[in-house]
């Protein structure tokens, strides 16, 4: 019987991250749609139609936000905590940094200008780093 419950919980686990994968694909087709549809798709100045597309954004983010936390809570511990370590390496890492770039280049000491969506990048990255770290010293 615990050999049927450890199967049962590994095909949750699956289900979970096949929906979070979904989810991801969609908001970040729903963030393109955003980005790109004034001036591709539609007139840049409908204000409406862009409205629309950010509104459509920010439900499917909602959306991808609770995937995460069922993703969470279909992991066993070891994974759960592999996954918590890493957040909040990039937390911090994007926390800290991001306040560093902006007391920097409130003091000029910044000579190009970043791109915003670099910021979320950084700490993307930093999460997926430690992820395969954290996976490889629980080995």
């Amino acid at each position: 019987m615990q050999a049927h419950n450890e199967t049962g919980d590994y095909r949750v686990s699956i289900e979970t991250t096949v929906r979070l994968v979904l989810w991801t694909f969609a908001w970040v087709a729903t963030l393109a749609l955003a980005k790109f549809g004034p001036g591709l798709l539609w007139d840049s100045r409908q204000p409406v139609a862009s409205w629309a597309a950010v509104a459509v954004n920010l439900a499917v983010g909602i959306g991808w936000i609770v995937a995460f936390a069922r993703f969470l809570r279909g992991q066993d511990e070891v994974q759960r905590k592999i996954v918590q370590d890493a957040l909040t390496v990039a937390l911090g890492v994007g926390w800290i940094g991001g306040f560093a770039h902006v007391v920097a280049d409130a003091a000029d000491l910044v000579a190009y200008d970043v791109d915003i969506a670099a910021l979320p990048a950084l700490p993307g990255v930093v999460h997926l780093i430690a992820v395969v770290v954290g996976r490889l010293g629980y080995r």
